[in-house]
């Protein structure tokens, strides 16, 4: 039986849908992975589906004072989490035609975006709680940002390119490559920005309700509803998103299809999987070993990260990474 091939168009649609479905999913697994380690029961694994379906039944409040920024915040975000695995190898190791369209930055700035809109649409609730957590996201994302540069900068330098297909294929044409000191650092530096910005990083919970400690959760306090949804949506999105670009670009770009048959582009999908849910193990270990620290030391915790991202650039050009 001769194998099917699918378009360039169908398998960039597939890397959409895969994100899509398969982001509750994760998410699910994560938090049930969680609850055990805490020696809780915990939700079922498809329960962020439930969740979902719940809140696209309920009606939508919308605080007297908020304007239709309030509105099209979530939907803009949702978006944007839907562009970005137009850019990234999420099933195939060979780039498809929209994989052109943006670099790595490029990803990062419509994540970026997508971050912006969420925290000006609760700043537009005037509740304390959610211009806390906005104010706050926003502030962090600041010492993030740098860091992510720097990554850029230094495995643009080890592979000559910063589009993630090519990032991709240098770091999986040679064992040689993929454990260079400079990569090693580049890696370590890229896995605590991704620690940080799924909210893994033990200063509090990610899905805590003690204010003073919240961050992305503060800022969904006064949606419901179908925007709810897309918010809750759009964050396991994000999350898989993060994923991917950790596995398959920087720390191991290898299971991903090599050819456009039908049965590659499928396989791919149980193998992302298994790779996301492995990397979210790893973040949750992390996650529920440590005490947590006070809010301020995250600015510590990001300055390590910048520092590895210097420190690579320096071994690449002094050390011979």
């Amino acid at each position: 039986m001769a194998a099917v091939d699918l378009a360039p168009a169908e398998i960039q649609a597939l890397q959409v849908l895969t994100i899509l479905l398969f982001a509750p999913l994760v998410s699910g697994g994560i938090s049930h992975l969680e609850a055990r380690l805490q020696g809780r029961r915990g939700p079922r694994i498809l329960q962020p589906y439930y969740d979902l379906g719940k809140l696209f039944g309920k009606e939508t409040l919308v605080p007297e004072h908020a304007s239709f920024v309030f509105l099209l915040g979530p939907v803009v975000a949702f978006a944007c989490y839907l562009v970005v695995p137009l850019l990234i190898p999420v099933l195939t190791a060979y780039p498809l035609p929209l994989g052109y369209m943006g670099d790595i930055l490029g990803g990062g700035f419509i994540l970026g975006l997508a971050s912006f809109s969420v925290a000006l649409a609760a700043a537009e609730t005037d509740a304390p709680y959610a211009q806390l957590g906005s104010t706050r996201a926003m502030t962090f994302g600041a010492l993030i940002e740098p860091s992510i540069l720097f990554v850029t900068f230094t495995v643009a330098l080890i592979t000559t390119t910063d589009l993630p297909y090519f990032e991709a294929a240098a770091a999986r044409a040679s064992l040689s490559q993929a454990v260079r000191p400079a990569h090693l650092l580049a890696l370590l530096a890229f896995f605590l920005v991704v620690l940080s910005d799924t909210g893994r990083i033990p200063v509090e919970t990610h899905s805590s309700t003690l204010e003073f400690g919240m961050i992305d959760e503060a800022r969904t306090l006064e949606h419901s509803g179908p925007l709810f949804a897309l918010l809750k949506w759009g964050s396991a999105m994000k999350q898989l998103i993060l994923y991917v670009l950790l596995i398959n670009v920087f720390a191991a770009p290898w299971g991903l299809a090599g050819t456009r048959s039908l049965s590659a582009v499928l396989l791919a999908i149980p193998i992302l999987l298994a790779k996301a849910f492995g990397v979210g193990a790893v973040f949750t270990v992390i996650d529920n070993s440590f005490s947590k620290l006070r809010l301020f030391k995250l600015t510590e915790f990001m300055a390590a990260a910048f520092l590895l991202a210097v420190l690579a650039v320096l071994v690449l050009y002094l050390g011979g990474g």
